[in-house]
């Protein structure tokens, strides 16, 4: 990649705006170029000291739970309306149209609940950074943050430190999502904090990868053995994808 080109590229890599190939491009070029790694640290932090300078108002839990509503309903189709089309279609509707009709019916539930769910942990990231409410147990070591699960959930999940890889572990805590107890457990990076949420894959159906932004946050979902994980923050989507590529069962 030409370094003339890096200053244009860094705010669309640092933001997550850039494909995975162009992504993994840069990344590759970001490791050999001291000029790249530069302008991301400089990029970075400028974001930290605007953080930092409280230039924004905290949302009130009014609000949060307005956007959380909204953010649920946008991208999807209740199930309500989806019958009031089915009565609507003529007496005498083809096939191809009541099966399609059901065929909406049948995604629109899902995603409703994806939204949902995406919505309920988005909340839960942001109430974790509340003073004092990241950690249960505060520790990089693997082996102290791992056995203070056991006993307080129904499963083990994947605790483990990724520091040579830029992810060091900080702790971990509970946290309850869609009514069930789940494992958060918390990575930095670049002076940020990812919350990796972990709970078993209770459907026993392949969970598909997903991703997305909202609301000033990103999160890559998916599935690592026999659990479902959700990696939220605001870092770039790349370094959660980089994260959730190093997280086994």
């Amino acid at each position: 990649m030409n370094c003339e080109l890096a200053e244009t590229t860094i705010h669309g890599y640092f933001d997550g705006e850039l494909d995975a190939v162009r992504s993994a491009e840069f990344e590759r070029h970001l490791e050999h170029c001291p000029q790249c790694q530069a302008a991301l640290e400089r990029v970075d932090s400028l974001r930290v000291q605007l953080q930092q300078n409280d230039l924004h108002e905290h949302a009130s839990p009014e609000l949060r739970e307005k956007i959380r509503k909204q953010f649920a309903q946008e991208i999807s189709i209740t199930p309500t309306l989806a019958w009031k089309k089915w009565f609507l279609l003529p007496a005498f509707g083809t096939l191809a149209a009541a099966a399609a009709l059901i065929t909406i019916m049948l995604v629109a539930i899902p995603s409703h609940r994806e939204a949902t769910l995406t919505a309920e942990l988005i909340d839960a990231h942001v109430r974790s950074l509340q003073p004092g409410h990241l950690f249960d147990v505060q520790s990089t070591d693997q082996h102290t943050v791992k056995p203070w699960f056991d006993g307080k959930l129904d499963f083990i999940p994947p605790v483990a430190d990724y520091a040579a890889q830029g992810f060091p572990l900080v702790g971990g805590r509970l946290d309850v999502v869609d009514g069930h107890n789940v494992a958060a457990l918390v990575y930095a990076r670049r002076k940020h904090f990812i919350n990796v949420f972990v709970w078993p894959n209770r459907e026993k159906k392949t969970v598909a990868d997903t991703s997305g932004s909202r609301q000033g946050y990103s999160w890559v979902a998916g599935q690592s053995g026999d659990m479902q994980i959700y990696l939220i923050s605001d870092v770039a989507p790349s370094d959660l994808r980089e994260l959730k590529g190093l997280i086994r069962p």
